[in-house]
């Protein structure tokens, strides 16, 4: 017989999860080329990769969003022109004439721009156009393909191109996700701060805060949808 005093079990708490629509996904990427077919990779990856929450879903989708243009480009876009060059590379195309010998020729521009580092040998190698910026957060480098697709059970270093499929774009994205941590800085806490939180993503998966102006606006727009 159960004593009167005893204390009552205390009621399981409901764990709040997330699942993406194809009409949530549309909702927040108007330009996405397939919603329903990138529905399953993206759930299957965010269920792998504990992004599991409304918290962590709305800022995991705002960085895909800004970072794939809404799913669009899964390869890095490499025709730059020479101008556009001596911006996002000053150091190394420090005047227009050198930059023009590398305007509007992705492979060579790959080639020699990721020599010698992320895992890459020389320019000579082709490994820099080999392994150039791929999935929705654009892995780039040898040595990251090898990293994340040994991380995933998969060829990725000898088959690199398979990052451009929607389910192998989603897992590189989850998992790169999950292993910065970033779960747990999109988490909602009374004891920290969201905005700064959210900045700090930006900056690991970016490098730095560009867009972050548009990165937010998704951010908002998918907090919206989860709310």
């Amino acid at each position: 017989m159960e004593r009167k005093d005893s204390p009552k079990p205390r009621p399981r708490r409901r764990a709040v999860t997330v699942r993406l629509t194809a009409a949530r996904l549309q909702t927040l990427m108007p330009l996405c080329p397939d919603p329903k077919g990138w529905v399953s990779p993206l759930n299957g990856a965010m269920k792998r990769f504990e992004i599991n929450t409304p918290a962590r879903a709305a800022a995991f989708l705002a960085q895909a969003a800004h970072e794939s243009g809404e799913l669009r480009w899964l390869v890095e876009r490499l025709g730059y022109s020479a101008p556009r060059l001596m911006a996002v590379w000053p150091r190394r195309f420090p005047t227009l004439a050198i930059a023009q010998g590398y305007a509007n020729a992705p492979e060579r521009l790959a080639n020699f721009v990721y020599a010698n580092r992320l895992g890459n040998g020389d320019a000579a190698s082709g490994d820099g156009w080999r392994y150039r910026g791929r999935g929705i957060f654009q892995i780039t480098g040898r040595g990251n393909y090898r990293r994340i697709g040994e991380a995933l059970g998969l060829p990725l270093e000898d088959e690199p191109a398979r990052v451009e499929q929607p389910e192998v774009a989603a897992l590189t994205a989850a998992q790169f996700w999950q292993s910065r941590g970033l779960n747990e800085l999109a988490d909602d806490r009374s004891d920290d701060n969201d905005g700064a939180d959210f900045e700090t993503i930006c900056v690991l998966v970016n490098g730095g805060r560009e867009g972050l102006a548009s990165r937010r606006a998704y951010w908002d727009a998918a907090r919206a949808l989860f709310a």
